[in-house]
C-alpha cells in the first residue's frame, strides 16, 4: 500500500503585491550552458566518484557524483520499475494495471524536446550503475520545490513570465496524465525557472484529461508543435520507454487539449488564450 501526495493540478498564479528578488547565482547552472546532447553525453559517460541514497521519496532514488575529467556534477538516478495488476493507496483510492517506472522518467525528458521544451525537464538518460539500471537525471542547483516556494511565500519578480511557465506546466501535466505530480516535484531555481522532476507514475493510458479545468491559456508556439504532433513522432522519439498503448492514450489527450483550446479560442477570441 501507498501513500498519496496532494496533487500539483492547478498550481496557484503568482499575484505580485510585493515582489522578493531572488539572491545572485554564484555560478550559472551548469546545465544552462550545455546543449541537451552534451548534457545527455555527459550523462551517459561520466565517470561516477560518489553514490548515495536521497534520503526521501518512496522510490528510493540516488545521488550520484559524476566527472569526465573537465566538469564534475551530480545528478538523480531513479531505479524504481514496478508493475502491479492493482495499487491500493492510503487515502482509500486505487489503481488497476499500476506501473510506477523509471522508463516513464526519460520518456517525459525525450517528449518535452520533441515539443520544444528542452528547458522545462532536466536531461535524462538510462544508465546502469552499480548493478542497478535507471533513469539519470540532471541534478539543479540552486533550486527549492514549488512547495517550500509557496510556504516561503515568495513572489516571482516576472509575475507574467512565471505565470505563463505554469500554462506549460499544466498542459504538459493534462497531455502525460501523471497520477503522482505534486508540489514536491516542480523545482524552481534562483532565476524563476519552473523544472519539472519524477514522472514515474505518467503515460497512463486512460483516454480523458485529468484536469482540463486547469488549461486556460496556451503557448502559440507549442499548441502548433502539438497539433502535427504525431504517433509516429512520439514513438521514435521516446522508443522502447512507452508501449504503443501508451502513445495513443497520449495521442488521444492530445486531441483532446487542442480542441479544448480551438473552443476557447473561438469563445474568447485568440488574444484571450493564446500567448
Amino acid at each position: 500500500m501507498r501513500g498519496r501526495i496532494a496533487p500539483l493540478g492547478c498550481v496557484g498564479l503568482a499575484v505580485a503585491s510585493w515582489v522578493l528578488v531572488p539572491v545572485p547565482l554564484a555560478a550559472q547552472n551548469a546545465v544552462e550552458s550545455l546543449t541537451p546532447e552534451a548534457a545527455e553525453a555527459f550523462l551517459e559517460n561520466a565517470r561516477v566518484v560518489k553514490g548515495e541514497p536521497i534520503p526521501r521519496g518512496i522510490t528510493r532514488p540516488f545521488r550520484l557524483t559524476l566527472t569526465d575529467g573537465t566538469l564534475t556534477h551530480d545528478a538523480a538516478l531513479n531505479v524504481v520499475n514496478e508493475q502491479s495488476s492493482i495499487e491500493r493507496f492510503v487515502d482509500g483510492t486505487f489503481e488497476l494495471n499500476f506501473i510506477d517506472s523509471y522508463r516513464y522518467n526519460i520518456a517525459a525528458y525525450r517528449l518535452a524536446r520533441l515539443l520544444g521544451l528542452q528547458d522545462f525537464i532536466p536531461a535524462t538518460v538510462e544508465r546502469r550503475w552499480n548493478g542497478r539500471i535507471g533513469s539519470l537525471s540532471w541534478w539543479l542547483d540552486d533550486a527549492m520545490e514549488e512547495g517550500e516556494r509557496l510556504r516561503q511565500q515568495l513572489r516571482a519578480p516576472d509575475p507574467q513570465a512565471w505565470n505563463r511557465q505554469l500554462y506549460r506546466v499544466r498542459l504538459f501535466n493534462n497531455l502525460v496524465y501523471d497520477t503522482d505530480r505534486n508540489l514536491g516535484n516542480m523545482m524552481v531555481t534562483t532565476d524563476w525557472h519552473a523544472w519539472l522532476i519524477d514522472f514515474t507514475r505518467a503515460f497512463r493510458k486512460w483516454k480523458k484529461l485529468p484536469a482540463q479545468s486547469d488549461l486556460s491559456m496556451v503557448d502559440g508556439d507549442l499548441l502548433d508543435r502539438l497539433r502535427t504532433l504525431t504517433a509516429e513522432l512520439i514513438i521514435d522519439a521516446t522508443a522502447p520507454h512507452l508501449l504503443e498503448s501508451e502513445v495513443d492514450a497520449l495521442i488521444e489527450r492530445r486531441d483532446l487539449i487542442v480542441d479544448h483550446f480551438d473552443r476557447l479560442i473561438g469563445e474568447r477570441g485568440r488574444g484571450a488564450v493564446v500567448y
